[in-house]
């Protein structure tokens, strides 16, 4: 009796559209070994190879639909590469190795993933790295040891994680209140400024610019207690839009405290390219434009390049300077700063800065002294032990906490580093 021969099996992710999709399976079967051991069979092997890792443990909800969104997504890209594997690990997260894909691709796709999965959904705290994203991305040479570690902890930890407690993030109908309450609300208790600092002061400490903001959580407390305003990365962007304007008009009052000082102002993109801008602009003289630094945010620069080459034009006809926020470690080794045509580029502090990979720290260092027109800043010290390592890397500008409270104290930085230095080596 012949048999049909029977159709081979399709692979669930490479169904075609207009095909009848595959039922999705109960659970995903997870890849930690299978990672573990490709990563030990390979690891003098590793040079061009990159990793991408999605944070999905961190999702407030998820299902298994999100990793077949992301699978789907990845594939798109496979043609491009040279190499790519898709790994489920046992806490939801997923790892995606690759070689021989442009960044600006990767970037993209890892964008269009967080939109989506954010747009319905939220993260409950900020990811191993301090970033408040959905995903990283990184060298797989430069941070072996940390994959390494990390999935090894997955074993010891059961591929469980205890998730912090948060408030809900806000709602739609929520944030109307509280823009309408903005627009009717005194900002002056909630402006805050923050210097930043040179640590190469000798004889008195010298301050590069003010970095005026809204305390944001502060704010939060006042109008909305019950809710996360920050959670939702989409909204937050949207109320910090509105809440750029909120800060314009302020300043529009009086632009006399330029005189003499220079302030960053952390702004969007699509506000220093509004009208609200523009008036702002009116009121300043040729100088007090030089006394303004334009603060933006990482992850703005990085979904809107058009944007970001439009306001660098424009600044530069201007006079005001750029400061690119928000960076790491990974951020200033891989991103060419030089060519983002910005004066000026703030790192976030951590405590897993002083543990970074021999070669990771040298990568950091080395792109750090490259850069001849960009002025580094390390932001969020909240301790000494921050500013020591941005004297050991050669970051002279400073800016957090620990800064505040040593200039309260009336003490040289300079002089604060060196008596920290004296009591780590007693």
């Amino acid at each position: 009796m012949n048999r049909q021969p029977q159709a081979p099996k399709r692979d669930w992710v490479r169904i075609k559209p207009g095909e009848r999709t595959a039922q999705l399976p109960d659970r995903v079967e997870y890849d930690d070994q299978k990672l573990y051991t490709l990563l030990q069979s390979a690891k003098r092997e590793v040079q061009g190879l990159r990793l991408i890792h999605l944070h999905m443990s961190l999702l407030r909800d998820k299902s298994n639909l999100d990793v077949l969104s992301i699978r789907r997504a990845m594939q798109e890209t496979a043609d491009q590469s040279a190499y790519l594997q898709v790994f489920s690990l046992s806490n939801d997260d997923v790892i995606v190795l690759y070689k021989g894909i442009k960044f600006s691709v990767i970037s993209t796709v890892c964008s269009q993933i967080e939109r989506l999965l954010l747009s319905r959904t939220s993260l409950v705290k900020r990811n191993p790295y301090g970033e408040d994203s959905l995903y990283s991305i990184m060298e797989l040479s430069l941070n072996f040891v940390s994959v390494i570690r990390f999935i090894e902890s997955l074993g010891r930890d059961g591929g469980t994680e205890q998730k912090q407690e948060t408030k809900p993030p806000v709602t739609l109908e929520e944030l109307g209140k509280i823009e309408r309450a903005v627009q009717m609300f005194d900002l002056s208790p909630f402006m805050l400024n923050q210097p930043v600092v040179n640590i190469q002061g000798l004889e008195q400490n010298e301050f590069e610019y003010f970095e005026l903001y809204i305390a944001v959580k502060a704010l939060e407390e006042r109008l909305s207690p019950q809710y996360d305003i920050t959670a939702n990365k989409w909204l937050f962007s949207y109320f910090t839009a509105n809440l750029d304007n909120s800060v314009l008009k302020a300043l529009n009052y009086g632009v006399d405290f330029l005189r003499g000082k220079r302030i960053g102002l952390n702004l969007n993109l699509s506000t220093i390219l509004s009208a609200n801008f523009v008036k702002f602009d009116e009121r300043l003289t040729t100088e007090l434009r030089g006394n303004v630094v334009l603060e933006i945010n990482k992850a703005d620069v990085v979904e809107n390049v058009s944007l970001y080459k439009e306001v660098i034009d424009f600044a530069a006809s201007k006079g005001y300077k750029i400061c690119i926020d928000g960076l790491n470690d990974f951020w200033v080794t891989h991103m060419d700063l030089e060519y983002m045509a910005c004066d000026y580029a703030k790192i976030f502090w951590s405590d897993e800065m002083e543990s970074l990979p021999p070669r990771e720290y040298d990568a950091f260092v080395e792109r750090i002294q490259a850069q001849s027109n960009c002025r580094f800043v390390l932001a969020r010290c909240g301790s000494v032990r921050g500013l020591m390592f941005a004297e050991k890397c050669g970051i002279n500008l400073v800016q957090g906490r620990v800064v505040d409270n040593i200039l309260r104290k009336g003490v040289l930085l300079r002089d604060a580093i060196k008596t920290a230095k004296a009591m780590d080596a007693a």
